[in-house]
This record gives C-alpha cells, structure tokens and sequence, in this order.
C-alpha cells in the first residue's frame, strides 16, 4: 500500500513538471538584447499586439541578485487566440504566446517557446485546430526573423 501511494506520488510530480522536448530552441548569433528587438520587430510587423517584455536579468538586478541575460517577449493575435480559447476558456493560462531570448552558460543565444499544440495538449482544443497550425507557423516565421 505505502508502496503504491509513494508511486502514485511520484507520477504525479513527474507529469507536472513541463518537458523540456517540448521546448523549441532557435540559436541566434545577436546577442540578447538585440534578437529581442527583431523579434519585437517581426512581431509588430505581422500585425499582432506585443503585451509586454520582461527583462529578467533588470528584475533580478534589482534585487542585487545576478541572472545571465534573458528577456520574454509576450504577445498575441486576436485573430488566433480567440478560436482556441471559444473551444477551451482554459487556453488562457498559456495565451498570450511566449518567447524567451536567453544566453547560456557557454555563451550562445537562444530563442525559445513552447510548442502551441504541445502546449494546449490536455484541453478541449482540437490537435489539427486550424489556429493552432497557424500559431505553430507564426511562431517559426518570427523566431526566424529575429535570428536572421
């Protein structure tokens, strides 16, 4: 019985922790700072709405603590975003769409995000969601852009 409760617990962790071959990783050859901006640049330039950006590093500074450069980029679509939450109101704790530019400890540039089906994967949102593709498309046009 502890056997099988210690078990289940473990599963439960396991299946909470997000998988890392979920992520998508573009190595870029700007440093941080700039790769954001042609990212921000890619994405005003396609017509969606940038929410916000988030310098970790600044944040992490403030509070005389060291944090390698990384910025998020949080930005959406209307246009696309609408039909996925309409099928799934719980799509919203992962809309709007993210993407982190970060350098890591050898020193290369990455632009990462989650993959859109993997990351609404559990929802009442359809796998083959015309929205969904076109989220998938946006995203590797815009991360190509910026690393450009």
């Amino acid at each position: 019985m502890i056997k099988s409760l210690a078990l289940a617990g473990v599963i439960a962790v396991m299946s909470a922790i997000p998988a890392a071959a979920d992520l998508i990783k573009i190595p870029s050859q700007k440093p941080v700072i700039e790769t954001m901006d042609a990212l921000q640049a890619a994405v005003e330039g396609a017509g969606a709405t940038v929410f916000a950006r988030v310098d970790h590093a600044a944040g992490a500074q403030k509070m005389d603590l060291s944090l390698g450069d990384a910025q998020l980029l949080i930005f959406g679509n209307p246009k696309l975003g609408t039909p996925v939450m309409q099928a799934d109101l719980r799509a919203g704790l992962f809309l709007p769409l993210k993407v982190l530019a970060y350098q890591d400890a050898e020193g290369q540039v990455w632009l990462t995000y989650e993959d859109p089906a993997e990351m609404l994967a559990g929802l009442d949102v359809p796998a083959d969601a015309e929205a969904v593709a076109k989220m998938q498309g946006a995203l590797g046009k815009l991360t190509a852009a910026a690393t450009e």
